[in-house]
């Protein structure tokens, strides 16, 4: 899904750090990671934070001695900046980003996500190199993110615009909406149900049904709410049949 997107961490000052990137990364199923002069680099300290899933995003990852290299072959490159305002004008935020992005991908562009040291992001000359500038909403009182938080964010982003149907967590499958057949039977259902406890008036049941159904006709009815209302029509109007034998 992801496949053509790379994270591409510049200056990275701690090896965990890319672990926890890369561990991010399997969750949104992007596999290309770019690494740009990490200090310290070791990469035994970053498969603890990577776990077993990431480990291997880490052993595959590129180094580079320069963000050009890193760079290279990609069409577009977006890159992350807290600050903003001067000349670092139309930044994006993910939500906004995505859409472009994910569109530039299925293209069979290459797009790359910059993302700078933890302490001082990218640098003027840096963001030179980026075609677009992504930006992450917070609190003006604490707008630090964690780097892997940083990228979670945006590849959540990425991998949201790029399903072909809504998301649904695995083993609940989705319900469908009521048919019009289904809607007709619940319309009649109640009008039979309120009749039976005075609810509506018996000379013209069908002009007082009509607010009901208009509210009906707003409401994208399930299947299993279909079946949950039919239950509540049954037993309301066996409630009513028994008080009338009273």
């Amino acid at each position: 899904m992801l496949e053509n997107l790379s994270v591409v961490l510049f200056g990275t000052k701690f090896p965990e750090n890319v672990g926890s990137t890369a561990r991010a990364m399997t969750n949104m199923n992007c596999e290309n990671l770019e690494l740009v002069r990490p200090n310290s680099w070791d990469m035994q300290k970053a498969f603890p934070l990577a776990t077993a899933k990431g480990r291997d995003i880490v052993e595959k990852a590129g180094m580079h001695d320069d963000l050009e290299s890193a760079l290279a072959g990609h069409a577009k490159i977006y890159g992350t900046t807290a600050r903003t305002g001067g000349w670092r004008t139309g930044v994006m935020t993910p939500a906004t980003a995505a859409p472009l992005m994910v569109e530039q991908l299925r293209a069979g562009e290459k797009v790359a996500v910059v993302f700078g040291p933890e302490d001082r992001g990218l640098s003027n000359d840096e963001t030179q190199l980026c075609s677009h500038l992504i930006t992450i909403p917070t609190s003006y009182e604490n707008s630090s993110l964690n780097l892997a938080q940083a990228v979670l964010i945006i590849l959540y982003e990425c991998f949201k615009s790029a399903l072909d149907k809504p998301f649904t967590p695995a083993g609940q499958p989705s319900e469908r909406s009521t048919s019009f057949e289904e809607q007709e039977i619940l319309a009649n259902n109640l009008q039979e149900t309120l009749l039976a406890i005075d609810f509506l008036k018996a000379d013209n049941p069908d002009y007082w049904m009509l607010p009901v159904r208009r509210f009906m006709s707003r409401i994208n009815l399930k299947r299993n709410e279909f079946n949950l209302l039919m239950g509540i029509c049954r037993q309301v109007k066996w409630i009513a049949s028994v008080a009338r034998k009273k």
